[in-house]
């Protein structure tokens, strides 16, 4: 029998944030052992111009442990990751830990932007922490909160701006987090996508949302768990699309609806 054969292998370094405050401009720099972010004072102000549609549009710094706050309705939890080397899948990915972002929005009539499953209320009851895909409780968080026109809540247009207009604000962080280099890292992890001649072969089946009005799913965007020339799961109408294991590992799954 042939021996397992590796089709592709994954590298991802990450570096861990312990600090995050409003500074100037952007940064993502060394701090001792870890590293601190800063975000651009008045950059809520450029993202509202990003559309048409915004009314408003906030962000708030929450420290670990900062949760008894009111949220909106959830569209999406994001890790902050760029490719350093390769598309996703392989290569070398660098991610940011000990930081989040969670986007939020309602429009100025008050219907959640899609409210699937009522996630608005107390931060601290509508958000399980410490699980996979969600922040731990030691954690910052970036609180992205848009208002948007009445009506736009339930079209498609309307999560699709706030998701752009969360992605121009991650991008000079990964502009920065790009840079480092083979060392710079607080962790590194490996994943080979292995094939065992001879053996069984497994897929998982992921159901993921596309239902046309608002409820959409984004894979395989430019960076990691991002939106950017990501491809719908609508206007794919539903058809099965394959990843490999490192794809799905490596953030080729955008959900926008939270």
């Amino acid at each position: 029998m042939s021996e397992e054969r590796v089709m592709r292998q994954l590298t991802i370094r990450s570096f861990h944030c312990d600090k995050v405050e409003w500074g100037d401009s952007f940064s993502f720099k060394k701090d001792g052992s870890n590293y601190s972010m800063t975000l651009k004072k008045g950059i809520e102000e450029d993202l509202k111009k990003s559309s048409e549609l915004f009314e408003n549009l906030t962000i708030k710094i929450l420290k670990p442990g900062e949760h008894h706050v009111k949220i909106n309705s959830v569209m999406d939890i994001i890790p902050i990751s760029v490719k350093a080397l390769g598309k996703i899948g392989e290569g070398i990915t660098h991610t940011i830990t000990g930081v989040y972002v969670m986007l939020t929005g309602v429009d100025t009539a008050g219907r959640q932007i899609c409210a699937f499953g009522n996630s608005d209320g107390w931060m601290d009851e509508k958000v399980t922490f410490n699980q996979p895909g969600t922040p731990s409780m030691d954690d910052y968080i970036i609180l992205v909160d848009v208002l948007i026109k009445e009506g736009y809540a339930t079209k498609r247009v309307g999560p699709d701006a706030c998701h752009s207009a969360c992605e121009m604000m991650c991008d000079p962080i990964r502009a920065f987090l790009k840079k480092f280099r083979d060392g710079d890292e607080n962790e590194r992890h490996v994943f080979k996508d292995l094939i065992h001649p001879g053996k069984k072969k497994v897929a998982v089946v992921k159901l993921v949302s596309g239902q046309g009005a608002m409820y959409d799913t984004h894979y395989m965007a430019k960076e990691p768990s991002g939106f950017t020339d990501g491809r719908s799961i609508i206007d794919s109408v539903g058809s099965p699309i394959i990843l490999s294991p490192n794809e799905y590992r490596d953030g080729a799954l955008r959900c926008l609806y939270g």
